[in-house]
Formats: structure tokens, sequence, C-alpha cells
């Protein structure tokens, strides 16, 4: 009898079958009415994000209360994250664009993180959600990056200022929405080349990172001859 020959494996095929597996457990879940989970790494990155969101919603809430508090006294609240000129939490708080709404805009991300950490909560206790709700997840985390993108730019060029707190809760926001979206991606939620599932199962981490490095990068050239003196 002669036995099939075996080559071996030098591994380059492990990403791509990887890609593989999750486009079709993605394609079956979603045939059989079935759910999807997310890994520990993946439920944890969220708790973190949306801890992280959510105490700086929660310190500028707080803030914007003792300043309008303080209006209502005739008196002068500072914030103690106004440091200078240009990192002063207080210039973008008092601003138009603070209250988008009709109310402050922390008190929306005081709702929103917290689902994200509930979300996080869940699936580190074993919870499987359907399409429809992952698909909604990452449009709302789509919804959050937009808003931060608009907030960002107002905040450089039309504010011309910066808030510290602001700045965390862009970071956990812009890691949020591309790790949703990896996710999704990669348990084939949401359609795509199986290149790119390979490319999101090692690399995730770069998108969230050169997003993060473009803004830091705005924020240096902006006051560059402040940073300068």
């Amino acid at each position: 009898m002669t036995m099939p020959e075996q080559r071996p494996s030098d591994g380059s095929g492990d990403m791509t079958t990887a890609a593989v597996d999750d486009v079709s457990s993605g394609r079956k879940a979603e045939r059989e009415g079935g759910a999807v989970g997310g890994s520990r790494a993946f439920a944890w990155l969220l708790v973190i994000t949306g801890a992280a969101g959510l105490l700086a919603a929660w310190i500028i809430t707080i803030d914007k209360f003792r300043i309008l508090e303080a209006k209502v006294a005739g008196t002068t609240f500072t914030p103690g994250c106004s440091l200078n000129p240009i990192v002063s939490c207080g210039s973008v708080m008092e601003s138009e664009q603070a209250s988008v709404f009709g109310f402050p805009n922390p008190m929306l991300g005081l709702a929103a993180y917290a689902v994200v950490i509930g979300v996080g909560m869940s699936l580190l206790a074993g919870a499987r959600f359907r399409r429809w709700y992952w698909l909604t997840f990452n449009a709302g985390t789509l919804f959050g990056v937009a808003f931060c993108t608009w907030l960002q730019y107002q905040s450089l060029y039309s504010i011309n200022a910066l808030c510290l707190w602001c700045c965390l809760a862009w970071v956990a926001t812009i890691f949020m929405f591309w790790y949703v979206t990896s996710h999704n991606v990669r348990s084939g939620l949401l359609p795509a080349p199986v290149w790119l599932k390979g490319f999101l199962a090692e690399f995730t981490w770069v998108l969230p990172v050169l997003h993060t490095g473009v803004i830091g990068m705005l924020i240096l050239t902006r006051w560059w001859d402040f940073w300068l003196g």
C-alpha cells in the first residue's frame, strides 16, 4: 500500500484557514438562527474601554454641573484639567458644541459606555448574540467614532482648546469601534474577503493605533509653536 505523500506545513495557510473557519461559523450561525459569542480578550477590551469612556463622561458631567452652579451663584469654577490656554477643559465644556442634542454630550456617554460595559460583561459570562444584535452594536460604535471625529474637528479648529477627559473618551471609542468591527468581519457577520479576515485575525491592533496616531499628529501640528514654547 502506498501512503499518500505528506508535505510539511510551514504555517502559511493557518491564518487563511482560521479566517475561513470564522466565516463558515458565522454563516452557519446565521442559517441556523444561532448566535455568536466573543473571546475573553475581546470581552475585556470592551469592559476596559467602556469603563474608560464612562469615567471620562462622569467627570465631565460633574464638572459641567459645577460650572453651571457657579454661574448661578455668580462665581467661577475652573475644572482641574484646565492646565493652560490650550489644554482647557472649561473652554470645551462651555462651548455650544458641548451640548449638541440640547443636553451635555457626556450624559449621552454615560448611557452609551454603560451599554458597552454590559456587553463585555455578558460575553465574559458566556453570552452569545444574534447577528442583528452585533450589527446594531457595530452601528452604535460607528456613530460614536463619527461623533468623536466631529468633536475632534470642532475642538481643534473651532473651539481651539483640548479637554483631556474628552481625549480619553475619544481613544476608548476608537479602540472599541475597530475591535467590534474586526470581530464582526472575522465572524462572518460582515462580508469581507478572506485576506482581510486573515489580516484582522493578526493585526487588528494596527487600525486603532494608526487612527489614534493621526489624531495625535493633528493635535501636535495644530499648536506646534505652543508645544515648542
